[in-house]
């Protein structure tokens, strides 16, 4: 008897576990702020690796300073904002980049060298860019303030 209700015990502990963790089965990404990817975010989600490394390579190897979607690009539009209305960096909660690699149990080694939060540069760059969204524009002039 007392393995049956054991049994019992085990198997709704089981059940209760796989309920709790199908909650959980992707992470929450912070939204973005500009213009969709023409390419979709699916696209973006399977191959950011794969165009982050192109860049480097074109970047790097061959010395072309003129590619049109930078890393600075990526974390200006992907900029989460935190409590203190600042954007966070790569090492504080719900940085976008960090939110799925943290949740993938994968290594970020951009920011070694690359900056995690936008700078005023690429803010006025995005801004001149993006001219007509006034909601962009609004996110971002309060990350200067």
């Amino acid at each position: 008897m007392m393995r049956l209700f054991a049994g019992i015990l085990l198997l709704f502990g089981v059940l209760a576990s796989t309920v709790h963790a199908g909650e959980h089965l992707i992470p929450d990404v912070p939204k973005a702020v500009g213009p969709a990817h023409p390419e979709g975010n699916e696209f973006m989600r399977a191959n950011h690796m794969k165009l982050l490394k192109h860049d480097r390579d074109l970047t790097m190897r061959l010395g072309d300073r003129a590619i049109e979607n930078s890393l600075k690009d990526c974390v200006t539009c992907h900029a989460v904002k935190g409590p203190d209305a600042l954007p966070v960096s790569v090492k504080e909660e719900g940085h976008f980049c960090a939110v799925c690699h943290q949740f993938a149990a994968v290594k970020i080694d951009c920011f070694q060298c690359h900056n995690s939060k936008p700078d005023e540069d690429s803010i006025r760059i995005l801004l001149q860019k993006y001219p007509d969204s006034r909601e962009l524009a609004d996110y971002l002039e309060g990350m200067t303030e």
